[in-house]
């Protein structure tokens, strides 16, 4: 078995405290009737959860990603995901420790269709 795959099952069983908080309001389609799946292999990188039919990705930082080495991989990791048509959205592990509301009326803006805007006002 290839080993990113071995990887992903491992930090399955080994989410960190947010990853369980979030996974605990994505997994059984809890949210919007939409499957996630997490700590999923694309291309060489394991993204912490997907939703394929929403082409959503969703990342949680913790401080280690605040650093220099780790800002240009994960530039580097969104841009490759990016070009696979996927949306890639990053949170703090703060955010999900002290704004998990937040958190979710931010995922649901990303998903949930807009009306068109309001048709411009026509000059006389």
């Amino acid at each position: 078995m290839d080993k990113k795959y071995i990887l992903a099952r491992q930090l399955r069983k080994n989410l960190t405290p947010q990853e369980r908080k979030l996974w605990n309001l994505l997994r059984n389609r809890q949210f919007h009737n939409l499957s996630f799946r997490r700590q999923c292999p694309i291309g060489n990188y394991i993204v912490d959860f997907i939703c394929r039919s929403e082409k959503l990705i969703i990342e949680i930082d913790g401080g280690q990603h605040n650093i220099d080495k780790n800002i240009n991989y994960d530039e580097e990791r969104t841009k490759f995901l990016e070009s696979l048509g996927y949306k890639v959205i990053r949170f703090w592990n703060n955010d999900i420790d002290n704004n998990i509301s937040g958190v979710i009326e931010y995922l649901e803006l990303q998903i949930i269709p807009h009306p068109d805007p309001l048709p411009q006002k026509r000059k006389l």
